[in-house]
């Protein structure tokens, strides 16, 4: 069975969401920490319920909404998402106001939504979706999850068309403690020169895409997704490639059948090292791009990396902020998208036109 990407939408750090040129004017910071550019809510929330919405649900909601507007469905057959961190805004405002009111009279509202659970939950409250709905918090392969679920169940016969996606926030708070621990630089930079100033830890980041997969062929569908892999705390360099070659292998394919390879690099040493070695080895003679440096870091930044896929094969354009050197296929069939977060949660999506 034939899976597709029938739509795809994301809300980044960079001009993403809507009717919007491909990443032609990207949007240049100076500073450790990317904020997404959130849309005109009300085009997609009452604003009564958005008051009650933290960050993340408003991004969640949203974009699922407007990925299933660009593909002119109402409901979806079921709905899956992917998050590490969850709702860390209703969270930290929960714990916070325990000690503030003494753990006396709690406002019950950010208990409520502080669940990892609660982006597919609103979804599916403001749809009124009664179908599949789950939530996977398997930290940096957390959207692969999501996306592994919605492919067997399409492959089941379950149903013909899933909303899935991929969510995190960033907040004050998360920020400050990441950085202590060293996952973030501690001083600004631009992100468009990420690649070039290489130092110890990464940029922060947050967004969230939403797909909308489907067995049905039709010439909308913005790409094909062939198949996805997940491995975990590879020893070596050598066993990371052994996964590689053995994924490409089970779908009958080489590394010189590879048009585009986007990669996860974050300008961070100790994460690009592992980058570095491949693209001296089994990289060596391929087409890369990179995409961090416009998202930022964080554990479900693959989501953002799809979407860049998807469209990168329907528009037939490779976005030029994003080139690793010299891109040979300027309309690339067959793209290959290799992510690890923190060097111990892999994985790789492969991505053909349709």
């Amino acid at each position: 069975m034939k899976i597709y990407i029938r739509s795809a939408a994301a809300i980044s750090a960079q001009k993403t969401f809507g009717d919007v040129p491909f990443l032609t004017e990207p949007v240049e910071y100076h500073e450790t920490r990317l904020k997404a550019i959130e849309p005109d809510y009300k085009d997609y929330i009452d604003p009564k319920q958005a008051r009650r919405m933290s960050h993340v649900i408003k991004m969640g909601v949203a974009a699922a909404q407007e990925c299933l507007n660009r593909a002119q469905t109402e409901m979806p057959g079921a709905i899956i998402t992917g998050t590490a961190y969850g709702c860390l805004e209703d969270t930290i405002t929960f714990l916070t106001r325990i000690i503030e009111l003494d753990e006396e009279m709690l406002p019950p509202t950010a208990f409520i939504q502080s669940t990892h659970n609660t982006v597919a939950a609103q979804i599916a409250l403001m749809l009124q979706c009664h179908e599949y709905n789950n939530t996977f918090v398997h930290k940096g392969i957390s959207f692969e999850s999501a996306l592994l679920d919605a492919v067997m169940l399409l492959k089941e016969g379950e149903t013909d068309n899933i909303l899935v996606g991929g969510a995190d926030e960033m907040t004050d708070a998360s920020f400050a403690i990441l950085t202590r621990l060293g996952l973030y630089k501690r001083w600004p930079l631009s992100n468009l020169s990420l690649f070039t100033t290489p130092t110890n830890g990464s940029i922060g980041g947050e967004g969230a895409a939403f797909f909308l997969l489907t067995d049905k062929p039709s010439s909308d569908n913005l790409a094909k997704l062939i198949a996805i892999k997940t491995f975990y705390k590879p020893a070596t360099i050598e066993n990371t490639e052994r996964n590689i070659n053995a994924f490409l292998l089970a779908n009958s394919l080489k590394i010189e059948d590879i048009d585009l390879i986007i990669t996860g690099r974050n300008g961070d040493l100790r994460n690009d090292a592992v980058y570095e070695a491949l693209n001296k080895s089994l990289f060596a003679q391929s087409a890369r791009a990179n995409y961090k440096h416009l998202c930022g870091e964080y554990p479900t930044s693959s989501a953002f990396a799809l979407w860049l896929a998807a469209n990168i094969i329907k528009k037939c354009i490779i976005p030029a902020i994003i080139a690793e050197g010299e891109i040979k296929v300027p309309s690339p069939k067959k793209i290959l998208i290799y992510n690890h977060y923190q060097n111990n949660y892999h994985s790789l999506m492969l991505v053909s036109a349709c």
